[in-house]
């Protein structure tokens, strides 16, 4: 079996939380927004169609689960759920919970304001949130 390869960029962009079944969950390191990012642990692949039936169904209760939390986990008004790859190609899903209050509401978040990065007590408490939440709720992760 060949070993998982995620893309250099996002393995720049994100931290790694942990591992579902099928996904890489991934923090974005971008302060303005609790954004999580579900990359399938497939080589090779770019689109959602690329994955086999049974991947398609593990990745959407995966993902219903990033979704849920970030949702409950965060009072969040709404989550943008998003594929798009233009600039890395390797198949990676963002997640991002989206608040009345933020900076780019009600606009996506994409090209409108520049990243900021979190302190590093906002990353351990919201790593630690998202962690206890899914070991509790989900498929625990591996941190």
């Amino acid at each position: 079996m060949t070993q998982f390869i995620l893309h250099p960029q996002l393995a720049v962009d994100t931290v790694l939380l942990g591992e579902f079944p099928l996904c890489q969950v991934l923090l974005a390191n971008d302060g303005n927004f609790p954004w999580l990012i579900l990359v399938p642990k497939v080589n090779g692949i770019t689109e959602f169609h690329d994955l086999t039936d049974e991947q398609q169904l593990q990745f959407l209760s995966e993902s219903n689960a990033i979704s849920k939390l970030l949702k409950d986990g965060l009072s969040a008004d709404k989550i943008n759920i998003a594929a798009l790859g233009n600039m890395v190609p390797q198949l990676h899903i963002h997640h991002v919970a989206r608040f009345k209050e933020d900076a780019c509401w009600p606009k996506p978040i994409w090209g409108q304001i520049p990243a900021v990065a979190r302190t590093e007590q906002q990353t351990i408490q919201l790593t630690t949130m998202i962690s206890t939440k899914l070991q509790a709720g989900f498929i625990a992760i591996q941190a």
